[in-house]
């Protein structure tokens, strides 16, 4: 990874505390728009599998989302999802289809997580199936034969190891993750899912205690 001054926002675009996070995350984003650049990473929280979830750990997500809706107020789940779909234990494809988006236009990778996340969270969709990725590419008026080549791409699928390996090497093993990076090194910052004032504070004071002091 480059050297300097940034946030890293290591996330997953299946992840339902991401999703929880959003609305503080979003808020964090635009109070630190003028003090230092963001970066998303994808930490890939479930490899590729075609294997149908157990009902062991469709129920103990959903039990997961439940929490998630006490934990941090306002935050919806669409509970079909578990009727309508086949769940599988899958992210990397959404990670890939996030990849894609980003190679295609640098402003669609945080519209493909919208994307994707609407689908899961609201939709009831399944973004854990290719044709659900490429269905979301048209909507969001993408070239979808160039997106459906990206997402099965040996680079794509290249970028998505790079990724897990930068973010395990900072410790960020969990989603979502916050890293304030300063040369070379990283800087855990407390996820708060209600309060984005209490990590730009940190966040603040990280920055101004690392900041060259002028001589007396």
């Amino acid at each position: 990874m480059q050297h300097g001054k940034r946030l890293i926002y290591v996330h997953d675009p299946m992840c339902s505390w991401c999703w929880g996070f959003r609305p503080a995350f979003d808020e964090l984003s635009l109070r630190l728009a003028d003090h230092i650049p963001i970066v998303r990473l994808l930490g890939g929280l479930a490899p590729d599998s075609d294997r149908p979830m157990p009902a062991e750990q469709q129920a103990f997500l959903q039990d997961t989302w439940r929490h998630i809706q006490q934990r941090i107020p306002g935050t919806r789940f669409n509970f079909g999802f578990w009727q309508d779909c086949r769940p599988r234990r899958s992210t990397w494809p959404a990670c890939r289809a996030v990849i894609a988006a980003r190679a295609i236009a640098a402003p669609a990778e945080p519209r493909m997580i919208d994307a994707i996340q609407r689908a899961y969270y609201l939709d009831a969709r399944n973004p854990s199936d290719d044709e659900t990725l490429v269905a979301l590419a048209a909507e969001l008026g993408l070239d979808t034969d160039r997106f459906a080549t990206l997402l099965s791409a040996a680079s794509t699928h290249q970028t998505l190891a790079t990724e897990i390996a930068e973010a395990q090497g900072m410790g960020a093993t969990s989603f979502p993750s916050l890293r304030l990076q300063i040369d070379s090194s990283y800087l855990p910052i407390t996820v708060d899912y209600n309060d984005a004032t209490t990590m730009f504070d940190r966040i603040r004071d990280a920055l101004d205690s690392r900041a060259p002091r002028s001589p007396v």
